[in-house]
């Protein structure tokens, strides 16, 4: 499965969304209300092959509320950070 998904992928026939373990999930679970758990959502993703696509993807475009990549907007500005700051170390 995992070589016909980074064949697919490499090809663009399909997007890391049509492997994503929250497809069809109810998507409140993944836009909680303020105080709410976010242990489900955290936990469907967890176990996602396309994890780091999804985080990347929110990163990218600038994702502010719900869970994507199994972190929620606050850990998602950590993880921008640094690599914002990796980003500058490199340059």
């Amino acid at each position: 499965m995992q070589s016909k998904l980074i064949e697919a992928l490499a090809i663009g026939e399909l997007s890391w969304q049509d492997y994503a373990n929250c497809r069809g999930a109810d998507a409140d679970l993944f836009f909680p209300e303020r105080g709410a758990s976010t242990r489900k959502a955290k936990a469907i993703c967890g176990a996602c092959e396309v994890k780091a696509d999804c985080l990347d993807y929110a990163i990218e475009m600038g994702e502010k509320f719900g869970i994507w990549g199994g972190l929620s907007e606050r850990e998602r500005r950590r993880v921008r950070r640094e690599r914002q700051i990796a980003q500058r170390r490199v340059s």
